[in-house]
């Protein structure tokens, strides 16, 4: 069975060393790393991390999940040091956020001008 140790360096042919990371909001980042067996999958790497005992908040059956950025599904299969990651949910669409900052750049600049004709 898996353990929340953090994993010697070069786990070898007998073991996997995985990094499971998540981020409950910017600045704070859960990172957990596992030797697990080789064959596993990411579901046991999530199991295996105890990201759900430590963020109850988060329903890893509708989570999105990556490994090194790259979506995937609790069925594939591990790779010795692959970074499982979980990702939040958007809490601002990007094309949204990005109208914001140019609006309000756009009214400090005005700002600046109005400031500097006084």
């Amino acid at each position: 069975m898996a353990n929340a140790e953090p994993a010697p360096a070069g786990a070898g042919a007998a073991g996997l060393c995985i990094t499971v990371v998540y981020s409950a909001r910017a600045g704070e980042v859960d990172v957990c790393e596992l030797e697990l067996p080789a064959g596993s999958l990411v579901g046991d790497a999530l199991r295996a991390s105890g990201l759900a005992e430590r963020h109850p908040q988060l329903d890893l059956s509708h989570a999105a999940l990556g490994i090194w950025g790259t979506l995937c599904d609790v069925q594939r299969v591990l790779r010795d040091r692959d970074r499982v990651e979980v990702y939040r949910p958007l809490q601002v669409d990007p094309k949204e956020a990005r109208r914001r900052r140019q609006q309000q750049q756009r009214e400090q600049a005005a700002a600046g001008r109005k400031a500097k004709k006084r």
